[in-house]
């Protein structure tokens, strides 16, 4: 188990592995460090071993899945990657052992693909690249609860498609609580229109 890890602290997982897509957990990371170490960020992978991101950065984990502390996590951050059509069992246990706690999950692009394989769309609301693209799993049987919103949040699990980092991002910040709402709203409104108000009402907020 880890063991450096405060008893008060709250810990969100970033699962990692090989393709991880750059851009679709950047936001996220980067806005849970406004958080002043509220939230801890923990990155873990199947075995501890360094990972390649899609954009060829090499990410070295904090953790093996298997040290990790279920009753420890805020959230797990599930990715996309370019492997998720097959293998990725232990995090989708461990993102099924946490949803039926009442833990939030939060996948994004090829992530959602990987929530579908492990059954845990069938029954929410939810969103992924396209629905075309969630037929890749093997049977997945959540067609009539799929939405084309740009991120969808049911009973703790949020799914966004690849091109809705910031939603994916807003979304995982609401859940968690980790910033007041008008420090959240000022953030997306920043940083999906560039507007100086928004800036303004950040650096107020904050």
């Amino acid at each position: 188990m880890l063991t450096n890890i405060a008893s008060n602290e709250r810990v969100v997982v970033l699962y990692a592995t090989d393709t991880m897509a750059d851009w679709e957990y950047g936001y996220l990371v980067a806005g849970l460090g406004m958080t002043g170490g509220a939230i801890r960020l923990v990155v873990a992978s199947e075995n501890a071993a360094e990972v390649t991101t899609m954009g060829g950065m090499h990410v070295r984990p904090d953790a093996a899945l298997a040290e990790l502390d279920p009753e420890r996590i805020a959230m797990l951050v599930v990715p996309g990657a370019d492997t998720w059509a097959e293998g990725h069992e232990q995090v989708l246990a461990l993102a099924t052992r946490l949803v039926a706690a009442g833990t939030p999950v939060a996948a994004i692009c090829g992530g959602t693909l990987g929530l579908a394989r492990a059954g845990l769309l069938d029954e929410r609301a939810h969103t992924s690249n396209a629905p075309e693209f969630l037929e890749l799993a093997a049977g997945y049987a959540g067609q009539a609860h799929y939405s084309h919103d740009r991120a969808v949040v049911d009973r703790g699990v949020i799914t966004a498609g690849a091109t809705a980092p910031l939603e994916f991002a807003k979304a995982a910040f609401e859940m968690l609580s980790a910033m007041p709402q008008p420090v959240i709203d000022a953030w997306y409104g920043l940083y999906t229109t560039g507007e100086r108000r928004y800036y303004d009402a950040l650096v107020g907020a904050a």
